[in-house]
C-alpha cells in the first residue's frame, strides 16, 4: 500500500517582533512602579523626609532668591535706562528762534522721543528755587549767565549706557551745542554691582549644590545600611544590579525634586514678604514696582537641577555602597 505522505507542519510565526514591540512598554512600566514605590517608602516615613527635603530646601533657597534680587535689579536698572535724559546746554550767543529751530530739529529724529526747551529765566527760577544757598548766589549776579538748554528724552529703542553715550558724542558735535551731558557713570556703577552679585550667586550656587549632593547622598548611604537584608536576599535570588539601585535612584530623584518645590515655595514666601516695604519705598518716589519671581524657566532649571542633583548624589552613594554589600 501507498504511505501517505506527511504534511510539512505550519511554520510557527515568530513571537520576537512582538516582544520587541512589548519591551518599551515592559521598561517604563517597571520604572513607573519603580518610581511611585519609591515615593511611597518615603511617603510613610514623613519625618525624617521632611527634615531631608527642608535642609534641600534652605540650601537651594539661598541661591534662588539672590538670583530673584539680580533679576528685580535688572529690571529696576532697565526702567532707569529708560528715563535717563540727554541734556544739551547751547551757546551763550544763541537766540530763542535759533535753540527752537535745533529743537524742531533734533524732534525729527528717529532715537529722540522728546524735546523741552527750556529758556535762560525759566532754568535761573528752578536754580533759585533749589536751595537757599543758590538763591543768595544768584542775588549777586549782575545779569543771568545761564544758556538756552535743550531736555531730550531717547526712545526705548536706546537706552543702553553705549547707545546714550553715542548719542551724546554724536550731539556734542553740532555746532549750536556748547556742552552735552549725560549722567551715565552711575547706571555703570549699579549695573557692575548687579554682576559682581550675579557670579557671587554663581558660585555660591555650585557650593550649595555640592552640599547638597553630600546631603542626598549621605541619607541615601543611611537607606542603603538600613535594608541591607533586603538587599542580600535580592541578590541570592537573582535580582539584578539595575534592579537593586533602581528605587535608590528614584529615591534620590525625589529628594531633589521635593527640595527644589520647597525652596520655590521659601522664595515665594520671601518675595510676598518683601513686596510690601518695597511698594512704600517706590510710593515715596511715586512710582510702582511689583517683584518679579523666578520665572517658568528659572523655576524649571531649580526643579530639573534640584532632581539632576538627587539622582548624581544617589547614584555615587549607591555604586559606592552596593558593591560593599554581600550575600551571606
Amino acid at each position: 500500500m501507498r504511505r501517505p505522505q506527511r504534511r510539512p507542519a505550519p511554520r510557527r510565526r515568530s513571537r520576537i517582533p512582538l516582544r520587541l514591540w512589548r519591551l518599551p512598554g515592559i521598561w517604563a512600566s517597571h520604572h513607573l512602579q519603580g518610581a511611585v514605590a519609591s515615593l511611597g517608602r518615603l511617603m510613610r516615613t514623613p519625618l525624617p523626609t521632611l527634615m531631608t527635603v527642608a535642609v534641600i530646601g534652605m540650601a537651594l533657597a539661598l541661591p534662588g532668591g539672590l538670583y530673584a534680587l539680580t533679576r528685580n535689579l535688572s529690571l529696576l536698572s532697565t526702567g532707569w535706562e529708560q528715563t535717563a535724559g540727554l541734556s544739551l546746554f547751547l551757546r551763550t550767543d544763541m537766540a530763542e528762534a535759533q535753540a527752537a529751530g535745533l529743537a524742531d530739529a533734533l524732534r525729527a529724529r528717529p532715537e529722540v522721543a522728546e524735546v523741552r526747551l527750556i529758556g535762560p529765566d525759566d532754568a535761573l527760577v528752578e536754580l533759585r528755587e533749589a536751595g537757599a544757598g543758590f538763591a543768595d548766589a544768584i542775588g549777586l549776579l549782575g545779569e543771568n549767565p545761564l544758556p538756552w538748554v535743550l531736555a531730550l528724552q531717547p526712545t526705548a529703542d536706546v537706552n543702553a549706557p553705549d547707545a546714550l553715550e553715542r548719542l551724546r558724542e554724536e550731539l556734542a558735535g553740532l555746532a549750536e551745542v556748547d556742552l552735552a551731558r549725560l549722567d551715565t557713570q552711575w547706571m555703570r556703577r549699579f549695573q557692575a554691582v548687579v554682576d559682581l552679585i550675579r557670579q557671587g550667586v554663581l558660585i555660591l550656587g555650585a557650593g550649595l549644590a555640592l552640599a547638597v549632593l553630600l546631603v542626598i547622598g549621605n541619607t541615601i548611604r543611611l537607606e542603603i545600611e538600613n535594608r541591607r537584608g533586603e538587599i542580600e536576599i535580592m541578590e541570592l535570588v537573582g535580582a539584578t544590579p539595575a534592579f537593586i539601585r533602581r528605587p535608590f535612584l528614584y529615591a534620590g530623584a525625589w529628594y531633589g525634586l521635593l527640595g527644589g518645590l520647597a525652596a520655590w515655595v521659601l522664595i515665594a514666601v520671601g518675595l510676598l514678604l518683601l513686596q510690601g516695604p518695597v511698594t512704600r519705598l517706590a510710593a515715596l518716589y511715586h512710582a510702582q514696582f511689583p517683584l518679579a519671581g523666578l520665572g517658568p524657566l528659572a523655576l524649571l532649571a531649580l526643579l530639573g537641577g534640584s532632581a539632576l542633583l538627587g539622582l548624581l548624589g544617589s547614584w555615587i552613594s549607591v555604586n559606592r555602597h552596593l558593591a560593599a554589600i554581600e550575600p551571606h
